[in-house]
């Protein structure tokens, strides 16, 4: 049973990295409950105290990671055509332009979610900009954290 638990905690860290690419996967709630798994085992690895830190942090990296995209695009101008924009751009691109459309599918939706929305092109690119920059933290932050549950997880295994 314990092999079990820590396969099945091995594939929800895998996906939960995943996730912190792919918009349609919750990743770090995946990784989250990757290290609850190995909590299962005779040995359990981590204290009370770990595992409520990075439940607060999961929640609050889920909340920003909805946040940022929009303050980078109002800081610049963008409207939520642009943060909607990025979102679509980056699916397309992840799909259509792998690997390279992961970085210029969500600059191009952005900035055509911007002309959509009724902006010149001069202040779609600069909002547009803002959307992306926004993007990219995070999903820096989303790939930090994911990387930091992985690393705890494969440390921590003992059979």
């Amino acid at each position: 049973m314990e092999l079990l638990w820590i396969i099945l905690g091995a594939i929800l860290i895998i996906v939960g990295f995943l996730g912190a690419f792919l918009p349609v996967l919750p990743g770090l709630p995946f990784s989250y409950v990757g290290l609850l798994l190995l909590q299962l085992t005779p040995n359990p690895p981590f204290s009370t105290q770990f595992l409520v830190i990075w439940a607060v942090i999961v929640v609050a990296l889920m909340i920003l990671d909805n946040m940022i995209p929009i303050w980078g695009t109002k800081k610049f101008g963008g409207s939520n055509y642009g943060v909607w924009g990025c979102t679509i751009g980056m699916v397309f691109g992840m799909f259509f332009f792998p690997p390279f459309g992961l970085i210029l599918g969500p600059l191009a939706g952005a900035f055509v979610g911007e002309l959509i929305g009724g902006q010149q092109s001069d202040k779609a690119f600069k909002a547009a900009l803002g959307s992306f920059a926004g993007f990219l933290a995070g999903t820096g932050l989303k790939i930090a954290a994911a990387g930091a549950m992985g690393f705890y997880f494969f440390t921590n295994i003992t059979l």
